[in-house]
């Protein structure tokens, strides 16, 4: 083989091998990034639900209030 042969040969090679490395950096990135958003997804989540408990409580505690003033205490 001539030597323009193998150094394309090289040189093809050593391209796969990078965009192969390069690839798995990207899907690795792509994991940890969908990862984060899930936290934070979970603790938006997280709130949403103590939001809703505490709007609940607040309710009772609005008719609690309302009776007490309709008892004249």
């Amino acid at each position: 083989m001539s030597d323009t042969i193998i150094v394309a040969l090289i040189t093809g090679g050593l391209s796969l091998i990078g965009s192969l490395v390069a690839q798995r950096r990207q899907t690795d990135l792509t994991i940890y990034r969908i990862d984060q958003l899930e936290k934070k997804v979970d603790e938006h989540n997280g709130v949403v639900v103590r939001t809703t408990r505490l709007e609940g409580r607040m309710t009772e505690a609005e008719h609690d209030i309302r009776d007490l003033k309709g008892k004249g205490i």
